[in-house]
């Protein structure tokens, strides 16, 4: 494999650069690609020196760049997005432009390859948002996307990626492109910034500080969250698993916890004097913000395709994060 060369697009953020990591473990050469306005360059600065590591500060939205870097790809990993619900509900014309736009120029390059019969395997990293406000205790691949009005930014970012998820297949369909679609469900772990509204850092953070965890709405709202060395295990496997092609696989844990919940546990696990205080999402974001109350996955089509489970429970996550942030 030392001759085979992936391309991650966001390889400076917190997935991409574990990814990175994953790869390099594996014998593959690696080329990053990051223009840095979400991930940063500390997180793959350990890996600069490997003569394995390409890196190139750019963005995915420059069509000369994305072309030379899919056509010199063994492997596809296409990362970069806008992330973070926060960003999101303040710059919804950015998410919409960075998640789709590249999406397609890296599609149409790999579909070109893919008709002259090279098939590049590639991922397509895509997001339990797709599920919208979908009713369901527990996500399965074929449910239904329910999405709220178009009067509320936050759905932009999930309608935005399903539209990438509908492009991957319709080219898997059409020009026989190795692509899997991934939708990931709240990946957590050493590197993640609480910048963007992500809730565990942005926890352990503040308990490590003894200051007041902010819990939005009541805290009853339920969430998962998977250990970002057990994701990126997966994601390397489903590319690698010609079976998986033209296939959409939900990624993360199914072990279920309220926020409020979490906020506890963070505090106990860290040994703060840290209290917990609540605050309204028109506060927090907008008088626009919807949430999902309850965002569970069903991974029995992961756990067939490659034999998926997690190997970190929340404990260990905690204590995970909580050591990158001392």
């Amino acid at each position: 494999m030392d001759s085979l060369n992936c391309l991650i697009t966001g390889g400076a953020g917190f997935i991409g650069s574990h990814l990175a990591e994953k790869l390099l473990q594996q014998g593959f050469r690696v080329t990053i690609v990051d223009d840095l306005s979400t991930g940063r360059k500390e997180n793959i600065e350990h890996l600069l020196d490997n003569p394995a590591v390409e890196y190139i500060e750019g963005t995915v939205e420059d069509e000369v760049l994305v072309h030379d870097c899919v056509d010199r790809a063994d492997r596809v990993y296409h990362l970069a997005a806008a992330v973070g619900v926060a960003l999101i509900a303040k710059q919804p014309i950015q998410t919409i432009e960075r998640n789709i736009y590249p999406t397609q120029l890296i599609l149409n390059r790999l579909g070109e390859r893919a008709e002259r019969g090279e098939r590049i395997p590639c991922f397509i990293a895509s997001t339990s948002e797709v599920y919208g406000k979908n009713p369901k205790d527990t996500y399965s691949e074929e449910d239904d996307l329910v999405f709220g009005a178009t009067t509320k930014p936050r759905w932009s970012y999930g309608v935005s990626k399903a539209i990438d998820e509908f492009l991957a297949l319709a080219f898997y369909k059409e020009k026989g492109l190795p692509a899997v679609v991934g939708r990931f469900f709240n990946v957590v772990g050493p590197r993640q910034s609480g910048a963007y509204g992500m809730v565990l850092p942005r926890f352990v953070d503040a308990a490590l500080r003894n200051e007041p965890l902010i819990v939005h709405d009541d805290g009853h709202q339920v969430r998962c969250f998977a250990h970002v060395d057990d994701v990126v295990r997966a994601v390397t496997d489903l590319v690698e698993n010609p079976h998986a092609a033209g296939r959409v696989y939900n990624i993360g844990s199914d072990v279920p916890i309220s926020i409020l919940q979490l906020a506890e546990k963070v505090i106990a696990q860290v040994g703060s004097n840290s209290k917990i205080e609540f605050q309204t999402y028109a506060a927090a974001y907008d008088e626009s913000f919807e949430d999902i109350r309850r965002r569970v996955p069903d991974l029995a089509r992961i756990r067939e395709a490659i034999g998926y489970e997690a190997t970190k429970d929340l404990d260990e996550i905690i204590q995970a994060v909580a050591d990158y942030y001392r």
